[in-house]
């Protein structure tokens, strides 16, 4: 059974391959990074304003001492929830604009 390797290669030495040539150009387009990072930001800001209102309504609903629709523990609940879910896309986009940065950096010089 052929993988599409070259003749005699092994799946070990064609992720090396792989690997290595990812390590001389870590994205393929500047563009689609561009891209990645904008989607990233928006996704990790979602998240969190969600969060964030979800914490109002918790908090609105603890004063008045009502269940709006669901109890005050569990709007807060939520909002630890997304706070937590929007942190990983703000992290991605974090790092890829810190590698955008330095392949930046690298190719003036």
């Amino acid at each position: 059974m052929s993988l599409g390797y070259g003749v005699g290669e092994t799946d070990a030495v064609h992720r090396r391959k792989e690997v290595i040539s990812m390590a001389e150009k870590p994205f393929k387009d500047r563009e689609e990074v561009k891209k990645e990072i904008g989607k990233f930001s928006s996704i990790g800001l979602f998240d969190s304003g969600l969060g964030l209102l979800f914490a109002i309504i918790g908090i609105i609903a603890d004063a008045l001492d009502r269940s709006l629709i669901l109890e005050p523990t569990s709007w807060l609940l939520l909002a630890i929830f997304f706070g937590i879910l929007g942190a990983s896309p703000i992290v991605k986009s974090a790092v890829a604009k810190s590698l955008y940065g330095i392949e930046s950096e690298s190719k003036q010089k």
